[in-house]
């Protein structure tokens, strides 16, 4: 009875709270309804998630100890370092972890200051969140993160992908994975015909590295970061060493290329099929 009516009192305040911010409620609504999605994913305004986490997850996480529609907003070192978690409810197993302090993007200097939060850190410790999407425990080698280009994305606040790899990304990295450095140089697969250039990171996690800091160590790439995009995908070498290939494309108008990281991911999930094939069949060399 007390849990009850504990229950009940929380969804007041939530709803309360929810009407009282009319302008975050609708982008809420919007992002999280599905049959509203179709028709108005050209039409949401630029800013719809940064209202959603600003306007409802963070004050829902505070106030009420409730971070929806968030799954989590960690606050641990405060707003400016916090970060907060979504699942997507167009494609069910893919996560957005997202920046509680204002980001715009990949090309933000903030990303890249001494001491800034390593947020890709905070995504891949938060691959759990996969693991129960997809009732199993995926091998670190098939999980995939991404931040699109400005060119690639819909939305100007900072968000990375967090899914499974695609079955043909992953079959392709280790193929090749005596091409792939510590330093950036050109992957010798393609994918959707957009080439990538690589660098191998050690390690069973990247609290040590931060990749948005290493993007910009490749050469032209600080003073250009708004038309690159960057991926991650965890990798395992054949030796048993444990780390990381970053994979960064840049914007190509010529060719349509947008830059976008996230076509390196699979929301469906192949990989984690029982016995599901890693065939490189979008690959070409």
């Amino acid at each position: 009875m007390v849990r009850t009516k504990l229950s009940s009192r929380l969804t007041s305040r939530i709803l309360v709270f929810w009407l009282l911010t009319d302008a975050a409620a609708l982008c809420a609504y919007v992002l999280f309804s599905l049959p509203a999605i179709k028709a108005a994913q050209t039409q949401l305004a630029r800013n719809a998630l940064w209202e959603v986490i600003h306007n409802v997850c963070v004050p829902g996480q505070s106030q009420y100890g409730n971070p929806a529609p968030c799954l989590r907003v960690d606050l641990a070192g405060g707003g400016k370092n916090g970060f907060a978690i979504l699942q997507d409810p167009r494609k069910s197993n893919q996560f957005l972890v997202i920046p509680t302090e204002r980001i715009a993007g990949i090309e933000s200097p903030a990303l890249r200051e001494p001491g800034a939060p390593n947020y890709f850190a905070s995504a891949w410790q938060s691959r759990t969140f996969i693991n129960d999407a997809i009732h199993r425990e995926l091998p670190r080698d098939d999980v995939g993160m991404a931040v699109n280009s400005v060119e690639g994305r819909t939305q100007d606040q900072l968000h990375i992908h967090l899914t499974c790899a695609r079955v043909d990304v992953v079959t392709a990295l280790h193929k090749n994975e005596a091409s792939i450095g510590t330093r950036w140089s050109p992957f010798p697969v393609s994918f959707f015909g957009h080439r990538y250039t690589a660098m191998w990171v050690p390690g069973e996690n990247l609290d040590q590295n931060n990749p948005f800091i290493l993007l910009a160590e490749m050469p032209d790439a600080a003073s250009d970061m708004s038309n690159r995009t960057l991926a991650i995908v965890g990798l395992t070498r054949a030796d048993g060493t444990k780390g990381f290939v970053l994979l960064s494309d840049h914007v190509n108008k010529k060719i349509a290329d947008e830059a976008g990281g996230e076509e390196l991911l699979d929301h469906t999930c192949a990989l984690a099929s029982s016995g599901s094939p890693r065939t490189d069949s979008r690959a070409k060399d």
